[in-house]
């Protein structure tokens, strides 16, 4: 339309795209913030030294303290026809490895055939004194099942492998994830090559960063 000067008459601009910019910036902004919690929960996913577990002494402690080594997680017992072999494998094994690079993580369990019924400082006192064990100790716990403790539930989850017995093992590596398990009947020493492979990887990748 002409004005009376007879020039154009220029519409103002349409607001319409200010308009829709409002919610697609905070359609942007809930997706940034979506983002960065899904990547949080990824991080933060457990891992088995994410858990916290209650030493042979009462006390709660965090399993943190051994991320960045390997661990060879066993259900111990005192009265087992595989305690004395597995013990003394067990002891050598962190006498060979540890503590810096690899240990033992020993879980009492009165769950089988009720062959762990000493008191904590009773079960302690006989490892310690009776194979000159070294390696940490942890309370007595139930490692299967319903009360199974959450750390050994992780184990389970993530092996499919849940303790039918006593002395079954798990070994675990620097990062937390479960790299494979055994049961009773397979030796520490049959096992022996695993672990020394990862300590092995540890060792070589430290060098490498020197």
């Amino acid at each position: 339309m002409l004005d009376p000067e007879g020039s154009v008459e220029h519409q103002p601009a349409s607001s319409f795209p200010k308009v829709l910019l409002i919610p697609l910036a905070m359609l942007l902004a809930i997706a940034a913030l979506l983002l960065l919690a899904f990547s949080a929960t990824r991080q933060k996913e457990p891992d088995f030294y994410t858990f916290k577990v209650v030493n042979i002494r009462g006390k709660l402690v965090s399993l943190e303290k051994y991320r960045g080594s390997v661990s060879l997680v066993v259900n111990v017992a005192s009265e087992c026809g595989y305690t004395d072999s597995h013990y003394k494998a067990l002891q050598q094994l962190q006498r060979d490895l540890g503590p810096y690079h690899f240990n033992v993580l020993a879980f009492p369990c009165n769950q089988f055939g009720q062959q762990e019924p000493d008191t904590n400082k009773e079960i302690e006192s006989f490892a310690r004194k009776t194979y000159g064990a070294s390696f940490p100790m942890f309370s007595k716990i139930t490692v299967s099942g319903a009360g199974a403790i959450p750390a050994f539930k992780y184990l389970i989850d993530s092996t499919g492998e849940e303790p039918t017995w006593n002395f079954w093992k798990y070994l675990v590596d620097p990062n937390g994830k479960v790299v494979k398990a055994w049961d009773s009947t397979v030796s520490v020493d049959e096992i022996r090559p695993h672990v020394t492979e990862l300590v092995r990887k540890i060792i070589l990748k430290k060098k490498d960063e020197l």
